[in-house]
Parts: C-alpha cells; structure tokens; sequence
C-alpha cells in the first residue's frame, strides 16, 4: 500500500491514492492531489544519510569510495513534502539534486544481522536531497552547511509498505530537470547496500521505528537554477515533485 500524510483545510490527514487518482483522507474525503499540501510521509526520528555510497558518485566528487558507510545525521528543518519549494542559497555556484531510495525503520532494532535487518523495515519513500557544492570542504567534512539547510530534502510523496517492493536492491532511481532526464542508476550499485548499513547502525546504537535511512545517490549531479522543476524518480515507489525558488 501507498500511504501519506497531507495537510487539508488546516488538518493534517493520513491518506491512500484511489484507482481513480484522487487521494482519499482518513476522513473519508476524497481530493485532488493539487487541493492538498504534501508532507514528509512519516514524521522522523533520526535522519541518517549516506554519502559517496554509489562509487561512480564518489569518483565524480574526486574522492575515494569509503571503506565503511560514510554516515552523517540530517535534522527535520530539511524535510519537505513533495510539490514542495526549496531555496537555492544566492552565494552558490553549484547545487545539484540527489535522488535516493530512503528505507525507513519500523520498529526498534538493536545489534541486528543483515539476514535478519528486512524484518526492522516499515516501508520505503523516495528522497531529492540537495547539496550545495560551493560548502563542500574536504571527505571528512563534507555534510552540515551542505545537507541541513532548511527546505534542502524534498521526500515522499508515499511510504510504500516493504512487502509491495519485490527487492530494495535492485531499483531504478532518475532524476529529471524541466522534464529531461539527467540521471539514472540502480540501488544494486550501492556500495553497502540495505542489509549491511542496518547491520553497521545497530551495532553500535538502537533504532527506533520512524527513524529513516537516506542510502546515497548515483552519478550524474547536474547544477540546478531558480525556476527548475525536479523530480526524482524511483519505480515503483512513485515521483517527487520539487521546485528550485
């Protein structure tokens, strides 16, 4: 199942897409996917997220693929619902998207076996996580001031239930700008994939359902400009919609 979560006429409403393409509220009301403001799809916990995970990613950043999962902590002021606005700073002479699988935990898990890590996953929801490469200082510092701005991750517009997705790691991710394609690639390229980085967490501390996992991108970062539309891509969860202001 698709699942959720809007704001409508001032509440914030859980919902589910109808065959007929309307989103039907918890309410029971049915509206249009226009009518409603979108929001992150689950209200998170802990962020993490994955840098250089994909190597040609690394190679196209001039650095050397990690030798263990290169892992920093994303705070909520960056999460945005799809159809959503993110400001490109007016110092920057690069920003680009990253389009990433996003795996979400669904209840807690503490020293877990990556045989094992599946059965700690809720769902799966996509996220566009923007850096802003002017910021980028060296391997080991990499991520604040270009990964927790305000508005930076657009993310939904659905949490897809784990059994609706035959295998995590074998996806297609795409990005478009203005409607052509700029980047492709597979989750089967991750350099740690899903197993193996819930295994590496929750070795050495708990996770907790709501926490999310933002697992890296593919090559292929292009700069964006005020006025682009971008949308991320990753079958069959769904498209995120998002616009540079």
């Amino acid at each position: 199942m698709k699942r959720a979560r809007i704001a409508f006429n001032g509440a914030v409403y859980e919902a589910v897409v109808e065959e007929s393409g309307l989103l039907k509220l918890s309410n029971g009301r049915a509206v249009k996917e226009e009518e409603v403001t979108w929001l992150p799809p689950v209200e998170p916990r802990t962020i993490f997220a994955l840098g250089l995970n994909y190597a040609e990613h690394a190679q196209e950043l001039s650095f050397s693929a990690p030798k263990e999962p290169l892992i920093f902590f994303k705070g909520r002021n960056t999460l945005i619902g799809h159809r959503g606005e993110t400001p490109r700073p007016s110092d920057a002479a690069f920003m680009h998207y990253e389009c990433e699988l996003v795996v979400v935990i669904g209840k807690m898990a503490r020293k877990i076996k990556a045989e094992e890590a599946y059965e700690y996953v809720q769902g799966y929801t996509i996220a566009n996580d923007y850096a802003i490469r002017d910021y980028l200082e060296n391997y080991y510092r990499p991520n604040f001031r270009v990964k927790n701005r305000d508005g930076c991750t657009p993310i939904g517009p659905w949490l897809v239930d784990k059994e609706d997705i035959d295998d995590p790691m074998n996806l297609t991710l795409r990005t478009y700008v203005n409607g052509k394609l700029v980047q492709e690639g597979n989750t089967k390229d991750m350099i740690f994939n899903i197993p193996a980085l819930i295994e590496y967490l929750s070795s050495f501390m708990t996770l907790n359902a709501g926490d999310m996992i933002l697992t890296g991108t593919p090559k292929g970062a292009v700069n964006v400009n005020v006025g682009d539309e971008v949308v991320t891509e990753i079958e069959p969860i769904g498209r995120l919609m998002n616009k540079i202001v």
